[in-house]
């Protein structure tokens, strides 16, 4: 649509572009929407150069979690082209040798048994004392499938891949929104304090009742959040 920002979604690990679903439909009306897969890349770089050449010169940029990598190394090799940035339940660190070393177990059992690996590693994702976590659950399982194995063990070396963005925060000029779920024990709410505060025009925002996965067990609340954030100047 002429006149409406573009702006491109990215999504997280076990997941397809379809986690954005509410966030799309709701602003239809008022943004150009592109929601990427990430599913056949296994490295930060390979990610940020696909979508670059999958999207207009000018956009808006929404990483979620292993999207959130994505989009920092977005910022490292096109700056110039970021005219937001939405930063949702992710880090700006890169992984320990400890987390490090549980992806390569991770991806170990994956390929020998994909469905006991989700059914470990999906529900303490969520916040569990929600009604809406059994759906939420589901949508993420189903996409799990979608993708399968194989993109699932390359989106964990997607992340093993990434380097420590935190030198770049300081030099991060468009305004930015940094979102996490107070529950969040993946990428918990002081990882995304770390951001906002060394991101120089960084708003935080932190969501009550609210695992890792923000934009779909909280999903209203988030796309309140980006439309504020796309009302932002850009000046």
């Amino acid at each position: 649509m002429t006149g409406c920002p573009n702006v491109v979604f990215l999504h997280g690990l076990c997941d397809d572009g379809a986690m954005w679903s509410y966030q799309e439909n709701a602003l239809a009306a008022e943004i150009n929407s592109f929601a990427i897969d990430l599913v056949k890349q296994a490295t930060v770089s390979e990610c940020a150069r696909y979508v670059l050449s999958k999207i207009p010169d000018r956009f808006s940029l929404v990483g979620f979690s292993m999207g959130g990598y994505v989009a920092f190394e977005i910022i490292r090799q096109a700056p110039e082209r970021v005219d937001r940035l939405a930063l949702i339940s992710t880090s700006a660190r890169s992984d320990t040798e400890e987390r490090a070393a549980q992806r390569k177990a991770l991806i170990k059992k994956a390929c020998n048994d994909y469905d006991t690996t989700l059914d470990e590693l999906l529900p303490p994702l969520l916040f569990q004392d929600s009604p809406n976590t059994p759906i939420v659950l589901k949508n993420i399982r189903e996409m799990a499938y979608r993708i399968g194995s194989q993109s699932f063990v390359r989106q964990l070396q997607i992340c093993m891949s990434r380097p420590d963005s935190r030198p770049d925060l300081p030099g991060i000029g468009c305004p930015v929104v940094v979102v996490c779920g107070k529950n969040d024990t993946v990428t918990p709410p002081d990882l995304a304090h770390e951001m906002a505060d060394k991101i120089p025009n960084a708003k935080l925002v932190l969501i009550d009742d609210c695992g890792h996965y923000s934009s779909m067990e909280q999903e209203r609340i988030v796309t309140s959040v980006l439309r504020e954030w796309l009302a932002r100047s850009l000046t």
